[in-house]
């Protein structure tokens, strides 16, 4: 019962898909917790890929069991990370095992890939300058 109110007690922290491309461009890792089938047809760049779920069927679904393992073996427990799935549901519940497992500087993509993708397009490339005329 202690770690079911320790997991109640933990604040996820919270970014939303503009300030996640300035972290990211600043050295923040993505760690993208899609299925690999989704993470394969697009994900940010320099993303990492460690589904949350290992399968999602329409009777259910079942977290990957080595979930925080397998990041820890690419990341260290202070490691600046932004976590993201598709719409933002599936990397909280990643972000709060994260912060349960003792990482410290998670940040949950509000939105998820989805709105990092659209925030990506409505922003300006390095390569345009406002025009000067």
């Amino acid at each position: 019962m202690a770690t079911a109110d320790k997991e109640q007690l933990i604040t996820i922290p919270m970014v939303d898909a503009d300030e996640a491309h300035t972290l990211v461009s600043s050295g923040y890792g993505y760690l993208d917790v899609r299925m690999s089938e989704d993470f394969d047809k697009g994900h940010a760049t320099g993303a990492q890929n460690i589904p949350y779920y290992v399968y999602v069927a329409p009777q259910g679904r079942e977290k990957n069991p080595h979930f925080e393992e397998e990041v820890a073996a690419l990341y260290g427990k202070e490691s600046h990370l932004i976590v993201g799935c598709f719409t933002g549901t599936r990397s909280k519940l990643a972000s709060s095992d994260l912060l349960n497992a003792g990482f410290k500087n998670v940040r949950n993509l509000q939105g998820g890939y989805r709105a990092f993708l659209q925030s990506a397009t409505q922003q300006p490339t390095n390569d345009e300058q406002p025009s000067v005329n």
